[in-house]
């Protein structure tokens, strides 16, 4: 199982991401997701630099391959622009580039004013998003009227030697079932075996990916302070996710979370055993790659200490 390092848009600076990706690379961590949000889940993760921008700085410091995680192509962006733009990351990162997709968030997809659409019609639009992503990246002029998207006469000229690999996002056994029919990979942040198995199974095998959270500090105590201050979103239930529109509906429905809920659901603290054991859960799993993601100030320590002490550990059982 590959072991890579999951940036947070939400949570960092420009400069901080890139600086992570940097020391991931030089503590031995594989590849890179980045996550691409409009707006961060709450106020207090208080960052949301726009994702190309940033791959196009740490495709420039590291020499790592970059997953977006997720991109949303359907609403707030216009599939073509993001045909352009991931063919662009594709070519900066020499071809290590994959397109991470998904059916996206109120949150980040409302703020033009559009209607957030039901479950079916969204993957209904990222289905459609997709091909014509896949056509545009053919290098041929492109005019076509589909039921959701309209382009007139569109080329994109800068692209990489092979088109990237389109991963897409799902959770649960209809989003699943229906991701299988586009997805060249699957993603996910749950550690479902059912769901792998399913996808798989249904393509051939192709690969899966998966992205976790750690929270790095002296004491298990500072650690979980630390998840329950910046992400008690996470232990947020059901669809609400998808369908909450504003950082204020995120920060009122969080009260409802305890802290009690997010120790039990947290890895924090430096326990290697603990950080250890929630990869390998990810392993059993079967994914074939996972991302590690860090909450909060100590991310430094945190990419050190798994270069030097878990990293090793998880190559030797390979």
């Amino acid at each position: 199982m590959r072991i890579g390092y999951f940036l947070s848009c939400e949570e960092y600076t420009p400069a901080q991401l890139v600086e992570q990706a940097v020391a991931a690379e030089r503590a031995g961590f594989e590849a890179l997701w980045i996550s691409d949000h409009f707006h961060p889940w709450n106020d207090e993760q208080g960052q949301s630099p726009f994702v190309w921008s940033v791959i196009g700085a740490i495709s420039q410091a590291t020499s790592l391959p970059v997953t977006t995680a997720v991109t949303c192509p359907t609403v707030r962006v216009h599939p073509a622009v993001i045909a352009q733009a991931a063919a662009t990351a594709s070519v900066m990162l020499d071809g290590r580039f994959v397109l991470g997709v998904g059916t996206g968030e109120a949150l980040n997809e409302h703020v033009l004013g559009d209607a957030w659409p039901s479950y079916d019609v969204r993957m209904e639009m990222l289905e459609e998003a997709v091909a014509l992503i896949r056509r545009l990246w053919e290098g041929d002029f492109v005019t076509s009227r589909g039921r959701h998207y309209e382009v007139s006469n569109a080329r994109i000229y800068t692209r990489p030697e092979s088109p990237p690999p389109i991963y897409v996002s799902g959770f649960g056994p209809k989003a699943v079932d229906d991701l299988t029919r586009f997805a060249d990979g699957f993603m996910s942040t749950n550690p479902d075996a059912e769901m792998v198995s399913r996808f798989k199974d249904a393509t051939g095998g192709k690969p899966a990916q998966a992205g976790c959270k750690v929270a790095w500090a002296d004491t298990r105590e500072e650690g979980v302070d630390i998840a329950y201050r910046l992400w008690p979103n996470a232990a947020l239930p059901g669809e609400l996710s998808q369908v909450l529109p504003s950082v204020r509906h995120f920060e009122q429905a969080s009260t409802l979370v305890t802290r009690d809920a997010i120790a039990e659901s947290s890895v924090a603290g430096p326990d290697l055993d603990e950080h250890l054991a929630q990869l390998h859960e990810y392993r059993d799993a079967g994914f074939d790659e996972v991302y590690v993601a860090n909450m909060g100030p100590h991310y430094r320590e945190m990419i050190e200490a798994y270069g030097r002490d878990l990293l090793p550990t998880l190559r030797s059982d390979r």
